[in-house]
């Protein structure tokens, strides 16, 4: 989709389709006043019967409206003005776009950017437009069948952005420069999850690293079975040891910052598929374990997004990616691993793998010295009993590091909840027979998988993001969501910004 920033008037933009608010007290836009004004009270007449109450998320399209250049006129509604936050505006582009979906407008005007929404600039607010409009229109069929040539094609190729004042578009422009940047890592990640496991294998996740590194200009290191061994991660190698698929250790190198600058290093969880091992999980919806590697996607994403934006940080990816597979070769419950820190772990259930991969690389991350290091991972069913699909479980070492987190989430729509993680957790872990055993018992299921890692990050200031109910969706829906992409670039948006201050 294209886009472009214009300031003019809605009663004479040419276009296929204009796209106006209505509150639900009735009161119109200024746009929607202007093309009101303009087609002799037309929009007030089609308000007064009732076609369209202004209720968040309500659309009307109209067509030939008089006085007007424009073939058609979108009316969304936003709710009401007292209430109309960032989210409710959000959610108003993204009904706004997908009305439009089918209704043949090609090359579209929206002048919703002009709504006022607290205390937010026009940057900020065109930059929620993009997203919304490019979240919304996303789709998924690169490996559908390809549709017939002749076939007609009903979707918006042009999106006109139209800002109040001229001198607004140099911060608009810079807004739509963000979006765009962010929404492509989005993308990567939401693509990356959906592609089918026997596609997006460990060897493919390892490939897009390298393509993304090529494009950026940016070091990518794939270390192989051989080499692991070498650096004893004998907790990575376990969960790996069950599957044909060769594991791979993915470090990413984005070093745009000062020379002396310590990095933030990212960790994600890549498990390809997770059947749970010799643990087997059952088999309805088992389909779904693809999204088992949403954290190392989420990590390439904000990669792709950071790299587009020309960040100026340094910032370290570390992505341990394999499958979790139940061969004859495969742990068993009872065995006991070593790990690259040297600490045993008793391996009690084998469906709790994430964490034994990610203990070998949250050690591996040592190396680097960081400021922080944040792991993303699909890790616990637990964490979508507590906390459902709207947030994200937030578990850190550091109060300040997870403040960052929270306000960057906040930020970018992309919302994340501080979990406890009290020392008080920690004895469900003990072992008769090692260091520790990899799970606690049902009773707070996310806190000790944290308690777990938290073992690996003693060196560090280090936040744990599990995204197990926000990685995905199921049923009618069913597709990845591209989260955290957003809340970790708006994260390390800040941390250059704050550098670089």
């Amino acid at each position: 989709m294209e886009f472009s920033i214009k300031n003019t008037s809605a009663a004479k933009e040419l276009s296929d389709c204009i796209i106006v608010g209505v509150y639900e007290s009735h009161q119109l836009s200024v746009a929607a006043q202007a093309i009101d004004l303009a087609s002799n009270g037309f929009i007030s007449k089609v308000i007064e019967r009732g076609d369209m109450d202004g209720k968040l998320e309500a659309t009307l399209l109209l067509h030939d409206v008089p006085g007007l250049i424009c073939e058609r006129v979108q009316l969304v509604g936003l709710g009401k003005a007292e209430d109309f936050t960032e989210k409710q505006y959000c959610k108003a582009v993204k009904a706004s776009v997908k009305a439009l979906e089918k209704s043949g407008a090609s090359h579209v005007t929206s002048f919703l950017a002009e709504l006022p929404v607290k205390a937010l600039g026009i940057r900020r607010k065109v930059a929620y437009l993009t997203e919304a409009t490019l979240d919304a229109t996303y789709k998924f069929d690169a490996i559908k069948r390809k549709e017939v040539k002749s076939a007609p094609k009903k979707a918006i190729t042009q999106l006109t952005i139209h800002v109040e004042l001229s001198s607004e578009k140099q911060q608009a422009e810079a807004g739509l420069s963000d979006a765009q940047a962010l929404a492509a890592g989005v993308s990567l990640a939401k693509d990356l999850g959906n592609l089918p496991p026997n596609v997006c294998t460990p060897t493919y996740l390892a490939t897009q690293a390298l393509l993304l590194a090529k494009t950026y200009n940016f070091k990518v290191e794939v270390l192989e079975r051989e080499a692991l061994q070498k650096l004893g991660m004998g907790s990575f190698l376990g969960v790996s040891q069950g599957s044909e698929e060769p594991p791979k250790f993915i470090v990413m190198h984005y070093l745009k910052g000062k020379k002396q600058q310590k990095p933030v290093v990212l960790v994600g969880k890549g498990i390809t598929f997770d059947t749970g091992g010799i643990s087997l999980k059952p088999g309805s919806e088992m389909d779904e374990m693809k999204y088992d590697m949403c954290g190392a996607a989420s990590v390439l994403g904000t990669f792709k997004a950071i790299a587009a934006m020309d960040l100026p940080l340094n910032v370290i990816g570390v992505i341990p990616t394999c499958e979790n597979m139940p061969d004859g070769r495969a742990v068993r419950p009872g065995d006991v691993l070593t790990s690259m820190s040297g600490l045993t772990i008793e391996v009690l259930n084998t469906d709790a793998e994430g964490r034994l991969i990610l203990c070998d690389a949250l050690t591996y991350a040592e190396r680097f010295e960081p400021s922080a290091v944040v792991d993303i991972a699909t890790l616990t069913g637990a964490c979508v009993i507590a906390l459902g699909h709207h947030a994200t479980g937030l578990f850190s070492n550091n109060d300040a590091l997870a403040q960052e987190l929270l306000q960057a989430g906040e930020t970018a729509l992309d919302r994340a909840w501080h979990m406890p993680m009290w020392d008080d957790y920690q004895p469900l872990l003990d072992s008769n027979f090692a260091d520790m055993a990899n799970i606690g018992g049902r009773a707070a299921g996310s806190i000790t998988a944290a308690c777990f890692l938290s073992r690996f990050a003693k060196k560090y200031h280090w936040a744990h993001l599990d995204i197990a109910g926000t990685a995905w969706k199921s049923g009618k829906e069913k597709g990845g969501t591209g989260r955290p992409v957003p809340l970790l670039t708006e994260f390390l948006v800040a941390r250059a910004n704050q550098s670089n201050s």
